[in-house]
């Protein structure tokens, strides 16, 4: 019996998805980074809010628009698939 449960870390060897490490660092890397900037952007937004109530208003229309989109795009792959 190994010291380990299965799924703990730290993994003696890594699942292969067909891409080499160096491809899936860059592409996690980018998203990370988009992550980043695009919680910056809203972060900004939300500091430039006058009062505690209109922070939350805006919040809440941030996540509005962003259900929405996220709506948009999965009926969109949808009805590609």
């Amino acid at each position: 019996m190994t010291e380990r449960q299965p799924g703990e870390w730290p993994v003696d060897k890594t699942a292969d998805h067909g891409q080499d490490d160096d491809a899936q660092y860059v592409q996690r890397a980018a998203e990370q980074a988009r992550h980043e900037m695009v919680l910056g952007s809203i972060r900004a937004h939300l500091e430039e809010q006058p009062s505690r109530a209109s922070v939350m208003s805006a919040a809440r229309r941030w996540c509005a628009d962003i259900l929405t989109l996220a709506g948009e795009v999965a009926k969109k792959l949808r009805g590609s698939g």
